[in-house]
């Protein structure tokens, strides 16, 4: 599968960092944070099969996933990658590192560990299975999504994947493949494959995806893992956002 991305060239080196989203996101996510670390590194956000402007697929495993970013890679002849994910897109390049560990220079894993995780969605996906085709506003639809999901930011998160129709609004993501997708499962298949290389883990203090137990599992799978904290919800490329991009940044430079 062809994905869609953004690229944002760096004058510096030819280094380069590929950013995943989460589920619900996209490359459009990731703009500010990218430009800002162009200036040490060039940068690639894509959007994942299924979300943004990359195609549908009836199926969202992690093994598409991680397919489709090997062929990425290859289509563009990238070399000297540090790959960076975020939630799903942490769990894509975890997978993409205990299989082509030697495609990569070092790995970022942004607030989720390499372990299965149950369902936990329903809301999201709940705003997501609503028809907006005869809404006119964007205000409208937000009035009425406040009564599924409470949640002012995670709704205003979710609606980023709007998109204008003739007579209203549709959603660009492809809810119905997501919604069965096994992904959150897959991780557990790669027992036994480790990445030896340099990886960051970064851990929301305000969020459930990473514990102090997972520790060990993480050091599993990631022997060379640095393992931080930085304040902040499980979105903390938003919620802090400073902090963030200092640990990233410092971590992309360290030789």
């Amino acid at each position: 599968m062809k994905l869609h991305y953004i690229f944002y060239p760096s004058n510096n080196n030819d280094n380069n960092l590929i950013i995943l989203h989460g589920l619900f996101g996209s490359s459009k996510n990731w703009i500010t944070i990218a430009k800002e670390l162009s200036k040490i590194i060039n940068v690639y956000t894509l959007d994942l099969r299924n979300h943004g402007n990359s195609p549908h697929s009836e199926t969202h495993t992690l093994k598409d996933m991680i397919l489709d970013l090997k062929e990425f890679i290859e289509d563009h002849s990238l070399n000297n990658i540090i790959l960076m994910g975020h939630s799903m897109g942490g769990l894509v390049s975890m997978g993409y590192a205990l299989n082509f560990p030697d495609s990569l220079n070092k790995l970022i894993v942004i607030d989720i560990a390499p372990k299965p995780y149950p369902p936990h969605h329903q809301k999201e996906f709940a705003v997501l299975k609503t028809d907006v085709s005869q809404f006119k506003s964007r205000q409208e639809i937000d009035q009425y999504l406040s009564q599924i999901h409470p949640d002012l930011v995670i709704r205003q998160f979710l609606m980023m994947n709007l998109q204008r129709t003739g007579t209203g609004y549709q959603w660009k993501i492809n809810v119905t493949a997501l919604e069965k997708g096994i992904y959150l499962q897959e991780i557990k298949e790669f027992n036994q494959k480790t990445f030896s290389k340099d990886t960051l883990f970064i851990k929301a203090t305000d969020s459930f995806y990473i514990t102090s137990e997972d520790y060990p599992l993480i050091k599993t799978y990631f022997p060379k893992a640095k393992i931080i904290e930085l304040k902040g919800n499980h979105w903390l490329h938003y919620s802090n956002q400073k902090e963030f991009l200092k640990a990233v940044s410092e971590f992309i430079q360290t030789k």
